[in-house]
Order: structure tokens, then C-alpha cells, then sequence
């Protein structure tokens, strides 16, 4: 199938496509005499694969890695659970700084009256020095 078929069958983009081929997430696919690519179901499962790993928020390096685990019979399923468990420690790490950021936020809103801009805690509060706020 040609790239297009390989994007609408993996759901990523031309461009995505071909970026992970420049970095090696992808190996190069066959080309025809024409020079245009040609991908197989291998391909656009090795796609779907790197697309669901980035909707869970792996880093590419991390999506490398987890492909190499599951293309080597050999590896211990351990090293998958481990670099899925340290990415789970990261999201929840963000997620408590993000609830922090949100409850800052909530607070500003709350300090806001209305009024003119000169008056607008929102606006004050991100002038100021995170550390003062």
C-alpha cells in the first residue's frame, strides 16, 4: 500500500509518517521503481503500535524501547512493567502539579471582582514572582 493507504489505515499523518522513519521508529519501507514508498500490515501495525504508545504519553525513546521489548521473544515482560510503572510515577507526579497549578488558578479567580484591567487580581497575579503569588 502506499503511504497514503499506510496513513489512513494507522490514522497518523504523511509527515508523521515519514518522521518516524527519519528517526527509526520506522524501518524503510521497499520502494518501487518510481521511488514511491510501499508499506505492508506489519508497517501499519508497527504505526498503530507507536500511535497508541503516544495517546498514553510515551516519550518516543520510550516508545523505541518498547518495541524493541516486543519484538524480542527473549525479554522478560519485567522490563515492559518497569518502564510502564516509571511512566505511571510521571503522569502522577505532573498530575499533582497540575492540581496544584489548578487550585492557584482558582484561587486568582476567586480573588477577581470584576472591574477595570487597573484592578484585575488575574492580571496582577501573573505579574508577580511565582514564588510571591
Amino acid at each position: 500500500m502506499k503511504i497514503s493507504e499506510a496513513a489512513t489505515a494507522s490514522g497518523c499523518h504523511l509527515e508523521t509518517i515519514r518522521y518516524y522513519e527519519r528517526i527509526g521508529l520506522l524501518p524503510g519501507p521497499v520502494r518501487t521503481g518510481n521511488g514511491y514508498r510501499v508499506y505492508g500490515q506489519h508497517d501499519v501495525a508497527r504505526l498503530r503500535f507507536i500511535t497508541r504508545g503516544r495517546e498514553l504519553g510515551f516519550s518516543l525513546s520510550e516508545i523505541r524501547d518498547l518495541l524493541r521489548l516486543a519484538e524480542d521473544p527473549d525479554l522478560s515482560c519485567d522490563d515492559v512493567d518497569r518502564l510502564a510503572r516509571h511512566h505511571l510515577a510521571e503522569i502522577r507526579e505532573r498530575q499533582a502539579e497540575l492540581q496544584q497549578i489548578a487550585q492557584e488558578l482558582e484561587r486568582t479567580i476567586a480573588d477577581c471582582c470584576g472591574g477595570r484591567r487597573g484592578t484585575c487580581a488575574i492580571l496582577g497575579g501573573l505579574q508577580m514572582p511565582a514564588e510571591s503569588v
